[in-house]
């Protein structure tokens, strides 16, 4: 691999045998393309990819958080809230690069009010792709979050039926009128959905073409929102904490414990 530390506003390419990824570093590092057999999966056009979610995962709750005693104001992009972190509206920089492997990193600065390093790092092979996401703070300890928000192509362009979703959830986070969850956890519920889900062994989601390809998004940690209520795309996200966990659950980076999570797409062909 080399090793650079620059801003680098071009696509990054990685590949293994016919399977091929592009990030976009100078659009908030971002999976702008996934190739797999000269198919692509991922959404194009606006709403692309699939970015990071960092250092907060979806609403916060009038773009205000607490630590301690501190009481913070975030931008607020989907009003009245705050939504999905600031790391997708950043040039991050290329650290390494690879055949298949690449890392990139960027500093947390203002609208969020700590300093710190959030570095993001891929790992592709011919039946999968593994991403791995830190946040580690320069100074005070605060709470944060990470995940990935994809936008899956609901049809593949080929003809074929559109893609079924399969899971099993222990649990479905009550969802309130302002969308963000309201404390009570209830049995999950049928779609469509704009919803969180507990899942306690691991985030474990198949998404099927039929008759094409089969893709898991697995993950260690218990949450993940899956948003199907668009015709063109579906969004499997999972993420270390569930929306306005900075007020609700919140996890907080430390000197000695940064926050680190990794999640992975694996496929098969089918038929």
């Amino acid at each position: 691999m080399t090793t650079e530390e620059t801003t680098d506003t071009r696509g990054v390419r990685l590949s293994a045998g016919d399977v091929e990824l592009t990030v976009a570093p100078g659009n908030g590092c971002r999976v702008g393309s996934l190739r797999i057999g000269g198919t692509e999966l991922l959404r194009q056009g606006p709403r692309f990819g699939s970015f990071p979610m960092v250092p907060w995962c979806g609403r916060v709750e009038q773009g205000q958080f607490r630590n301690g005693g501190r009481l913070h104001h975030l931008p607020v992009n989907a009003p009245p809230h705050a939504i999905h972190g600031t790391g997708r509206d950043v040039a991050w920089r290329t650290a390494d690069v690879g055949t298949a492997a690449a890392a990139f990193t960027y500093d947390l600065a203002d609208p969020w009010p700590y300093s710190g390093r959030v570095t993001q790092a891929f790992q592709l092979a011919p039946d999968s792709l593994t991403t791995i996401m830190s946040v580690e703070t320069e100074g005070d300890s605060f709470p944060a979050q990470v995940g990935w928000h994809p936008w899956f192509l609901r049809d593949l362009g080929d003809g074929g039926a559109g893609v079924e979703l399969s899971f099993q959830a222990e649990w479905q986070e009550e969802r309130g009128d302002n969308h963000l969850p309201t404390g009570h956890r209830i049995e999950p519920r049928p779609g469509p959905w704009d919803d969180c889900f507990g899942m306690p062994g691991g985030v474990d989601v198949t998404l099927t073409w039929p008759g094409r390809l089969e893709l898991k998004v697995t993950s260690r940690t218990e949450w993940v929102v899956v948003y199907d209520e668009q015709a063109e795309a579906v969004c499997v996200e999972p993420q270390s904490g569930p929306p306005n966990g900075l007020n609700t659950l919140p996890r907080l980076v430390t000197p000695i414990d940064p926050l680190e999570l990794s999640m992975t797409w694996s496929w098969r062909r089918l038929g």
